[in-house]
């Protein structure tokens, strides 16, 4: 599909500069391509205009919709109060959540021997808080680790 576009094929091209060097002559023929030429560019300068324009007013009008729902957020015009009811099913959920677990589920759950402790990390939980101390829980789950390594050493000798 070579040429100036998809409906004008190589053979085309070569009819119309036929036709064209016919009807202008050899004389005339450079000075006409190189008009042909230049109004070529200047209907891609336009169309390259244009395109940008077009994109420039639609980030525009994307930027305008997020500053509306930044205000929306600032002045919480956006936010509306859930109730009494929801109030009472996130308590419910926080209570389960800090409830402590029942002695059947822990009996459920495998015993770790020295082997598995050296290649599964230990997890130690700490509470539940709402913003957590990950600096602390590191902390804790490396000692924890450690201690799981040792034990498994001692129990390797």
């Amino acid at each position: 599909m070579g040429g100036l576009g998809p409906g004008i094929g190589g053979f085309e091209i070569l009819v119309i500069g036929i036709v064209a060097l016919l009807v202008v002559g050899p004389k005339d023929l450079p000075l006409l391509m190189r008009r042909v030429g230049q109004f070529v560019a200047k209907a891609r300068a336009m169309a390259n205009e244009f395109r940008s324009s077009f994109d420039e007013m639609a980030r525009q009008s994307e930027l305008d919709e997020l500053r509306k729902e930044v205000q929306a957020l600032r002045t919480g015009s956006g936010m509306y109060v859930l109730g009494a009811e929801a109030d009472n099913a996130f308590k419910d959920i926080r209570k389960e959540l800090e409830a402590p677990v029942d002695g059947a589920d822990a009996k459920a759950s495998p015993e770790v021997t020295g082997a598995q402790a050296v290649s599964e990390p230990v997890i130690v939980p700490t509470g539940v808080d709402e913003w957590p101390d990950l600096d602390a829980q590191a902390a804790q789950v490396e000692q924890a680790n450690a201690e799981a390594t040792a034990e498994a050493k001692k129990d390797v000798q």
